[in-house]
């Protein structure tokens, strides 16, 4: 038998665990705050929703469950959909809108749903990437205004800001202005999504970089120097809004400059935590589901995102028929446990932790009152284990010690 787990998975020792259960109390309970109702889906969805081309690159990446019974024909299977109906759930997005679809005539409008589970991708694992890992998610559907974004984005750093993280940024951008910016270099509408794969690597490959692969896709020079200019400039506040505005005219003749710009300053002028949002044209977001604004959070301490979402209007309608706003903000939680055990974070206000250690030869009236006076203190919101007492007690209390009890008392 083997002894690890299946790559690209993890097992949980407890001083991790302590950390995970702390983080999700203190999520909940924040989220809570603002109005957000906890809400569960399953972990495995049927297949044709999974593979409904609103998933993005996820959708290759999906682990499927085979068929079962007499419904498992191997013999006369063409393709793996012949073989499976069903697949674990790759985010928590596309389970929710059918969630709300289903139930959307026993929910509040708007829904403000907590959801926190996990979620499976046959992905290449890397530092703080899984297989398997924990989504926490918040939406609110049925608002059609930027008052969800505002909203949030104001909850969700909130909850970062708690964990003690400082300097992180809030990058925003609105998937109608990308559309428009495309559109003034008349990049062809069925490649839009091509030439967003390409901006997305600007962090990675720089702007030259980004220049030298939209040459290579047959674009002309003066189209992708048009294009390329737009991104030239310095300033990320919400005042470059209002001039990319002017830049493209006929092609952005909607609001989403405004409201964009809204959403920024009123997130600043409000926030809390010690963070920045500006403004950021390149930001993309790989889900094809997007339809307007956008955003991540970024932190030097891991050196990419942590989080982020956007606004997916029509990912409801596919399900109920009907048109349904809708946006969320989803918390990288691995990346945010990672960081937070790398600088040895310990879980505040802890209860004080006995560990009373019990000899073999001690009697029966004695053992009585160890678990009464145990039972006490536990009542009394302490944390008391009770163990033999091994040969070895110095290293038995080292051990002890360790997981974070802080009163050792020997018993005879």
């Amino acid at each position: 038998m083997k002894k690890k787990p299946v790559n690209g998975m993890k097992d949980i020792m407890p001083d991790e665990m302590a950390v995970r259960d702390y983080v999700i109390g203190l999520i909940k309970s924040t989220y809570a705050s603002f109005g957000f109702s906890g809400m569960e889906t399953p972990v495995m969805e049927s297949l044709e929703n999974l593979q409904s081309k609103q998933g993005g690159d996820n959708e290759k990446l999906i682990f499927k469950v085979l068929k079962r019974g007499e419904k498992l024909q191997i013999d006369k299977a063409q393709t793996d959909n012949d073989l499976a109906d069903a697949g674990l759930r790759y985010d928590l997005t596309v389970p929710l809108s059918r969630y709300y679809a289903n139930h959307m005539a026993e929910l509040p409008a708007p829904f403000k749903a907590l959801q926190i589970g996990s979620v499976f991708r046959a992905d290449r694992p890397q530092r703080g990437r899984y297989r398997q890992f924990t989504q926490c998610d918040i939406d609110i559907l049925g608002e059609d205004t930027y008052l969800a974004e505002i909203e949030l984005i104001l909850a969700t750093t909130t909850v970062i800001s708690k964990l003690d993280f400082h300097n992180f940024t809030i990058r925003i951008n609105d998937r109608r202005i990308l559309k428009a910016m495309a559109a003034s270099c008349d990049f062809p509408e069925s490649d839009f999504d091509k030439v967003f794969i390409i901006l997305d690597k600007m962090d990675k490959i720089g702007i030259d970089g980004v220049r030298g692969e939209l040459l290579e896709c047959g674009y002309s020079t003066e189209q992708v120097d048009q294009y390329l200019r737009m991104f030239e400039a310095d300033s990320t506040d919400s005042s470059r809004l209002l001039a990319l505005k002017e830049e493209l005219g006929k092609n952005l003749a909607d609001s989403s400059a405004e409201e964009l710009k809204k959403i920024i300053d009123t997130v600043d002028a409000v926030k809390e935590g010690d963070f920045r949002i500006v403004f950021d044209p390149t930001l993309v977001r790989g889900m094809s589901y997007y339809t307007g604004p956008i955003f991540e959070i970024a932190m030097d301490e891991f050196g990419g995102s942590v989080g982020g979402g956007g606004r997916y209007d029509h990912m409801v309608e596919r399900f109920a028929g009907t048109p349904v706003s809708a946006c969320g903000f989803s918390i990288g939680f691995e990346r945010i446990i990672l960081l937070l055990m790398e600088r040895g974070f310990k879980v505040p206000d802890a209860a004080e932790k006995t560990a009373v250690l019990v000899d073999k030869k001690t009697d029966a009236a004695k053992l009585a009152e160890v678990f009464k006076a145990a039972a006490e203190a536990r009542k009394e919101g302490r944390t008391v284990t009770v163990s033999s007492m091994k040969k070895n007690k110095r290293f038995q209390k080292e051990q002890l010690a360790s997981q974070g009890f802080d009163k050792i008392e020997d018993v005879f």
